[in-house]
């Protein structure tokens, strides 16, 4: 898309709008296999941001980076009999190899506990080894029937973690720190505000005791599941053999847990924070802080202004989050509508009249608020405007949550609330996997997880009548 094409407003199609957002931002194209996504290089650029933060964060917290194979033995996946059923439907396989059938099939990873836990085996002998802190950046593959772009794709990257402890108790203090560290990554990096919780037993990950996650608020009232963290007790230390030496010398199982995010990320950020001009990205999070355009105006030298714009760079101190568009085919207007689209927090206008005024003209990408700033100080001006920004962006997507979180009592509020304004619906859950399949089949709500933070309180499920002690949040969802 050029920078000419027009997006689709949200209220009109926002399928169509969030298709072209990412074609005008040119953050990815469709692959020429199908369900599959080439992301370029300024999509890519958010993702290496998103790892870069994230990655110092696991490091903080004791984990270490591995890498594991892409193909899996098809008798690994036989051992863990929940994790292949609840994986079956969405595994590749490969059956030839060198021009000859293999003797044992091969699954392309859509998850790597089997084959991390088959390397745990050798790895842990002792209480002394534990606890074993591992992440992976990888790729996986799970064939999508629907997929759309960044949010669901037969291929898509991640990182895994995976981790061995000497306890219940160990892995479940695992789980929440992970599901933390999601959480504040979400809320201070990609200004989503979240709801950490656990997952229902029909959503939770195939082979876990228990599921984690943290929800988000997309702009259409929809939830999307932000990242996920799983307490697998000892169904793969069993399936695996992996046990350890405690320190009265008795071999125990060891406990699991695992936990990832995703490129729907990027997704994410497109649906909670862009608008009908193009993409609109948190500060911390973008590759390009600031755009910079020069404006010959009438009488100026061109040569001269673009030289000026650059010594602006030069005196912002911020190296490549800094550019200068010297393009010389494209109007001014052009270059602001290019720069909006592409979701770059600021632009820095500078034109000869600002050069005589020792000024540059600033415009917030979010808010579109424009005015003059004197280049004395204006470093620190910027860097203030940024982080401004960043929790404008916040406090914003967190208002626009809150006043789309409807407790409902009865099913008629239910079934009418989640049509109309939907959002986030806080009701009662009685904890039956067939009440909650109902709901999902008549209103096409799940439940999104049981906030950690949700008190007490004595209620019953507005479907089945069935006596339920807290609320959980139901939502339609990505």
């Amino acid at each position: 898309m050029s920078a000419e094409n027009k997006i689709t407003p949200r209220d009109k199609d926002y399928n169509q709008w969030y298709l072209d957002v990412i074609a005008a931002a040119q953050l990815a194209d469709y692959a020429p296999v199908k369900g599959c996504m080439v992301i370029r290089p300024d999509g890519y650029a958010i993702w290496e941001n998103i790892q870069r933060v994230l990655d110092g964060m696991f490091k903080d917290t004791g984990h270490q980076n591995a890498y594991f194979p892409l193909l899996i033995p098809e008798s690994f996946f036989q051992k863990e009999a929940q994790h292949v059923e609840g994986f079956a439907p969405e595994c590749a396989v490969v059956t030839h190899g060198g021009g000859q059938k293999l003797e044992e099939p091969l699954y392309l990873r859509p998850t790597s506990e089997t084959i991390i836990w088959s390397m745990f085996r050798n790895w842990i002998s002792s209480h002394r080894d534990l606890p074993l802190l591992i992440n992976q950046w990888a790729n996986v593959v799970r064939w999508e029937m629907r997929t759309r772009l960044f949010l669901r794709t037969t291929e898509f990257l991640w990182q895994e973690g995976h981790t061995a402890h000497a306890s219940d108790a160990e892995a479940e203090e695992e789980c929440r720190r992970m599901l933390e560290v999601y959480r504040v990554f979400a809320e201070e990096h990609m200004a989503i505000p979240v709801i950490p919780g656990r997952k229902s037993e029909k959503e939770k990950f195939a082979g876990a005791l228990r599921t984690y996650s943290i929800e988000a608020m997309m702009q259409d009232g929809r939830a999307l599941q932000a990242g996920t963290s799983h307490h697998l007790g000892q169904n793969f230390a069993k399936a695996f053999d992996v046990t350890y030496q405690d320190e009265k010398g008795q071999r125990q199982l060891v406990w699991a847990t695992s936990w990832g995010v995703s490129t729907r990320l990027i997704g994410a950020l497109i649906m909670a924070h862009s608008d009908d001009k193009g993409l609109v990205l948190p500060p911390r999070l973008s590759s390009r802080k600031i755009a910079i355009v020069p404006i010959p105006g009438k009488q100026a030298d061109p040569a001269l202004m673009v030289a000026e714009a650059r010594r602006l760079a030069d005196e912002l101190g911020m190296g490549r989050a800094v550019v200068v568009d010297d393009r010389p085919n494209l109007s001014p207007g052009a270059k602001y509508h290019h720069w909006e689209q592409h979701g770059v927090p600021l632009r820095l206008e500078l034109g000869p009249r600002d050069l005589e005024k020792h000024q540059v003209v600033l415009v917030r990408r979010d808010t579109g608020e424009k005015r003059s700033l004197s280049r004395a100080g204006l470093a620190e001006a910027v860097r203030q405007e940024l982080e401004q920004m960043q929790r404008a962006l916040f406090e914003k997507a967190r208002a626009f949550r809150d006043a789309r979180i409807h407790a409902v009592d009865s099913e008629e509020q239910f079934r009418k609330t989640i049509e109309e304004p939907g959002g986030f619906l806080r009701a009662h859950y009685c904890g039956d996997t067939a009440c909650e399949t109902r709901i999902q089949n008549e209103t096409k709500a799940t439940v999104r997880c049981i906030p950690l933070d949700a008190p007490e309180e004595k209620g019953r499920c507005p479907f089945c009548g069935k006596e339920s002690q807290r609320r959980a949040i139901f939502a339609k969802a990505y």
